[in-house]
Parts: C-alpha cells; structure tokens; sequence
C-alpha cells in the first residue's frame, strides 16, 4: 500500500520546473493554445464547465495560482494512465512511415520528370490527385519488386490522410514567413519608388558622406528622422565613433579595427571550453537560436557562430558585466544594417554563406565594435544587480505619474508594478516590444540624439505606454494588464508610427528634462 502511494504521488508530481514557455512580444507573437497539446478522444477536458474569477489584483492573482508547476496536472495523470493508445499509435505511424516510403519509391521511378516539368499546384489541387492515386492502389504493395494486393496497408494510408486532413481543417493556417519577421522599410528592395523627398534627402546625405571631414552634427541632424537604406552603414559607423569624421583616414581605421577584432578570436576564443568562462559560452550557446526564431536569417549556422563569437569576445573583454541574457538582441540591428550593404534581396531570407569570407568577416568586426560602443554608453544595465536598469525603470514611473496620473493611478490601484514590465523595456531597448524593421528605424533616432540609447529612451518608454492608454485603461484586472503590457500588438507597426512615436518623445523632452521638479513628488 506504501508503496502505491508513492507510486501515485510522483505520478501526480510528475511535472518539473524546466519545460519551454512561450515568449510574448512583438518578435514573439503568442501561439495558438491547440498547437501546443493535443488530447486523447477519451481524455479531453471540458473548459466549458469550469468557471473562474479573474484576479483583480496580484495578491488575488498569487492566491489563486499556489504552484504553477501543477496547471493541468490532472491531464498529465490522464496521460501517465493511458499507455495503450499510445502504443497503437505508435505502431501505427510506423505502418504507415513504411506504406508511404513504399508509395514514394513508386512515385519517383514513374513520375519524377512530369514533377519536374509541371507548373505549380494548389494546396487542394495536391491533395485530390493524393486521393485518386491512393484509390487506383487500393490493395497493392511492393514484394521483391512486384506489385501485389493488400487491403490492410491501403485502408491505413487512407485513414491517415483522413486525420491529417481534419486536424489540418482544426489549426489556423500560419505563415512561413509571419510579417513581424519582415525586415523592409520605405527604401528596400520591392518597396515603391522614392518619392522626391527621400530622393532629396539620400542626396544630401551622399554629399555630406562625400566631404572630405564629415559634419558630424549635421549628419546627426538629418539622421534624426531617419537614414536611407543606401546610406545607414556608413552613417552607423560615423555616428556610433567607430570610424573618424576624416575620410581619407576611414579605410586605414577600419582594416587596423578589423584586424584587431580577429586578433581577439585567436587570443581568447578558443578559452570558451575552459573552465573559467564554459558557464558563459554555455549560456551564449542556449540564447542565440532564441534570437529572433521567427526570422529565417538568424537560424542559419553560419550566423549563429558569427553571433556566439561576438559576444563571447565582449563578454571576456568586460569582465565587470560579462554576459547578460538581452545583449544577444542587440548585436541584430547592427548585423542586419552592414548585411543590407551588400543584399539587394530581402534581407531576412539572405543565405549569408554565399557571401566572400571576406566580406562575412567585415560584416562581423563591425558589428562586434558597433555593439561595443553602444553597450560603453549603457553597460550599468548588465552590470551586478543592473542598477542602470533599476533607476530607469525608476524614472519611468515617475515620469508617468506626472505625464498621465490616471495610468500612473490605474497600476496602483490593481499592483502593477512598472519593474514587470519595463524592465525588458530597458534591458533590451523595446527590441522584443517592436519588429525588427522599427528596431532599426528607432535607432536611426538614437544614434542622432545625444545620449539616445540612455536618457531619450527613457522618454520613448513613456510614450510608448501613453501610446495604449486606452487598452490599458480598459484592463480592469491584474493579470489582463500584464498580459497586454507583455504582448502589445505591434506586429503592424512600420516607420510610421514609429516617426510618431519619436516625435511625441520629443515633446515630453522638452518638456520635462529640463524640469527637475517634474520627477519629484
């Protein structure tokens, strides 16, 4: 009886801490609840009859979630008590795998060539010649190379399409490419002709790119509401300190800096299995095929190593910092601008391979000394405890309250706190709040304003949140803010509402920054 008793306990205990959870944001559009589980038909819960009361605020919330390790832990024990469907199932499948390689082998050797020459087909096209073929070879199979009757293995094919089929019908039809992981902007490859403004304006860049000392603050003054595509790598380099304003000194700089970096690749990379710096490998390792995973571009392995190298160099260059989970996200926007220089395609589909060794290695120091830079300016944000991260979130808060007391008063009132949701604001720069392609356009911004990715994000931040005020006011419970704060529907933006975004940051600027009195109660 002892015995039975433990046996059941770790059976209903048998979910652990550890299991994969879906990430929100822009970049990570929430996924359909029956892509995740599927049910027995026996076993299915009905969601119908439970009724639940909404917590209103996060102690309720807390109260009413005790472990949340233990959510459909009677599901499990459903599964766990069923092992038979399973192994029907399983044979099943192994039926029909051998069945269809069978049909596939026939297939080849008789209609390859007509594949080969045959326009393109739909979807439904498709699957009514599957049903004819699979009709006309009712009850046949292949022995020693001989085609003769069975009954049982075609029945099972036709079983098998069957269900495919319905649970085809029962999932929502999603894209290859979702259109939060398209990287074009106004001046990209499939995009309209410039209008003659922008024509105007790429000029005007190409000629101060041209002069022989680069105006740096006329360069950012025109940068401010964004850089042409033709000219953004350029315009990066300059306006982050990596190259000199000089521009006879430009080429010498870049092959001196490019040198270097990959002096550092034989110097300290091949310490990565040491023992001193594996954990921090390790955890670079686990956090690149989590950037951008919707973008095809960024789960190539030939980027992934270029990624890994990059940070691991940083990370043991700064020691008082390290590795920080969100610096890998900021390495993307630069890769992707010094990628364009070269790409005339989209961006997001690009097969970097097939690109010179060395223009990958270019591409790769520049964003490696780019990142750099940026992440001089804001490095308290990774640093033990991350106080740079604590004070803005800090800032935020105050500053709302005064820009929009009833925002301010609505989190109060159901225990928001603004640390559970702006600091992945701070830590990865809005990137996992906005596409990439309005990542790239912000930063056009932030590397034209003085101390844009410190002081002036802070302001973006707050219009940002203004931004949804009446969702947020509409949220009359805890959990339904957080839910909306973590996965704000943005998946539409482009430059647009980005240049509104920017533009009514400003306005709070000026308004507020220099007006200490605005922050203190």
């Amino acid at each position: 009886m002892a015995t039975e008793n433990r046996i059941n306990f770790w059976r209903r205990n048998a979910k652990v801490p550890g299991s994969v959870q879906p990430v929100y944001g822009a970049q990570h559009p929430p996924l359909d609840p029956r892509l995740r589980r599927t049910y027995p038909k026996d076993t299915k819960p009905k969601f119908n009859n439970l009724k639940t009361k909404k917590a209103s605020s996060f102690h309720e919330f807390a109260r009413s979630t005790n472990d949340a390790w233990d959510i459909d832990e009677e599901e499990d024990e459903d599964f766990l008590g069923s092992p038979a469907p399973t192994l029907t199932l399983t044979s099943g499948l192994h039926s029909t795998s051998r069945q269809n390689q069978q049909q596939n082998q026939a297939d080849d050797t008789e209609t390859g060539e007509s594949h080969r020459l045959a326009p393109p087909r739909t979807e439904a096209q498709n699957f009514q010649d599957e049903q004819e073929e699979e009709e006309d070879a009712e009850h046949c199979e292949h022995v020693n190379g001989m085609v003769v009757k069975s009954s049982s293995e075609a029945h099972l094919n036709t079983s098998s399409v069957r269900s495919t089929l319905q649970k085809q019908q029962s999932l929502p039809v999603r894209p290859i490419i979702p259109l939060v992981a398209r990287m074009s902007d106004q001046n990209a490859s499939g995009a309209p002709p410039m209008t003659v403004r922008e024509k105007s304006r790429l000029d005007k860049f190409k000629q101060l790119l041209a002069s022989p000392n680069t105006d740096l603050e006329e360069l950012r003054k025109h940068s401010w509401s964004g850089i042409p595509r033709e000219v953004r790598p350029i315009t990066w380099r300059l306006l982050s300190g990596y190259l000199p304003a000089n521009k006879e000194r430009r080429d010498l700089v870049l092959k001196r800096k490019r040198d270097e970096y990959f002096g550092f690749i034989e110097q300290y990379y091949h310490s990565r299995t040491d023992e001193h710096y594996k954990d921090t490998y390790r955890q670079i390792h686990i956090d690149i095929p989590r950037t951008n995973p919707l973008i095809p571009l960024f789960q190539q392995p030939a980027v992934q190593e270029v990624f890994e190298r990059i940070l691991f160099i940083w990370a043991i260059r700064h020691p008082a910092s390290g590795y920080v989970q969100g610096i890998n996200d900021l390495v993307t926007p630069f890769f992707v601008v010094f990628l364009s220089e070269f790409v005339t395609e989209d961006v997001e589909n690009f097969e970097v391979a097939a690109l010179p060794l060395d223009t990958q290695r270019n591409i790769e120091a520049d964003s490696f000394w780019c990142m750099s830079k940026l992440l001089d300016g804001i490095q308290d944000n990774y640093t033990f405890a991350q106080p740079g991260i604590q004070n803005k979130v800090k800032a935020l808060e105050e500053l709302v309250s005064r820009i929009d007391e009833d925002i301010h008063n609505h989190f109060k009132r159901y225990e928001v706190e603004y640390l559970q949701f702006a600091f992945r604001w701070m830590n990865n720069l809005l990137m996992r709040e906005l596409p990439l392609r309005c990542t790239i356009r912000l930063w056009d911004t932030y590397q034209a304003e003085a101390e844009g990715f410190t002081h002036f994000h802070l302001y973006v931040c707050s219009a940002f949140l203004i931004e949804w005020r009446k969702e947020i006011l509409s949220m009359v419970d805890f959990q339904g803010l957080l839910m909306l704060l973590q996965n704000l529907p943005t998946i539409h933006w482009g430059n647009e509402e980005v240049g509104l975004l920017l533009a009514e940051a400003y306005r709070l600027k000026y308004m507020f920054a220099d007006a200490p009195s605005h922050y203190k109660r």
